[in-house]
């Protein structure tokens, strides 16, 4: 007898969905998904250079929390270089300024927390809070910079229309920081001659932010109102 050829059998796979969950001890469970739990909380995290792909991250979680409930604060922590990373310029100021508009666009009052560095344009959104509730951990780095601008391969005119184009944005920025700390915009270009480094206290000082939390009684003693922050 002739041995029958079989066809080869396959195999079908059935796959499922896996939702993070969390059961039991959350010490003894694998990390759920933080973003997530975050965002629930009405948290906004910017933790990286603001480049376009985080900056439509941004703006999409502050339209949605809006949408959720426009009677809610935002709850906006910022541990960023701006758009620039180790002198590599790698962002675009115009994304900055988007986020801006928005938070000033969006109805739920943003409150602002600096929980590492907030330098160049991420300073300017930490500024640009609800007044009264900027704040900065004590340990936290802030800086004022010029926006820089890296002109290669390009011709003499294509320089001059960037450099026009420079200028706009310059100016903008100190507009925008000089109503944000109450300043003269002429005082901030002239601040932001040179990088201007600012510990917490001393950007209190300078109208960047409100409040630097720290729990001592120095901020008890001072009566200062800090905003309540989850």
């Amino acid at each position: 007898r002739r041995a029958r050829r079989q066809a080869p059998r396959t195999r079908r796979l059935r796959t499922a969905q896996v939702l993070p969950q969390l059961k039991g001890d959350a010490g003894a469970e694998a990390p759920p998904d933080l973003p997530s739990f975050l965002f629930k909380e009405r948290i906004v995290y910017l933790g990286m250079t603001l480049v376009p792909s985080v900056t439509e991250l941004i703006l999409a979680q502050l339209l949605y929390l809006q949408y959720d409930d426009p009677s809610k604060p935002i709850y906006f922590y910022i541990n960023s270089t701006g758009t620039t990373k180790n002198g590599e310029k790698l962002g675009y100021e115009a994304e900055a300024f988007a986020i801006y508009d928005t938070i000033q666009y969006v109805k739920p009052p943003v409150h602002t927390l600096c929980v590492g560095n907030a330098w160049g344009e991420a300073a300017l959104l930490l500024s640009s809070g609800k007044k009264g509730c900027r704040s900065a951990l004590p340990s936290s780095s802030l800086m004022l910079k010029q926006p820089i601008q890296q002109f290669q391969g390009l011709q003499a005119s294509d320089i001059q229309i960037k450099r026009l184009e420079l200028r706009k944005i310059k100016d903008e920025y100190c507009s925008i920081m000089g109503k944000n700390c109450g300043k003269e915009a002429e005082v901030l270009e002239k601040d932001m001659s040179r990088s201007l480094y600012l510990t917490p206290d001393e950007a209190v000082d300078y109208g960047l932010i409100d409040n630097v939390l720290r729990e001592d009684a120095a901020n008890f003693m001072s009566g200062q109102q800090t905003p309540e922050w989850k």
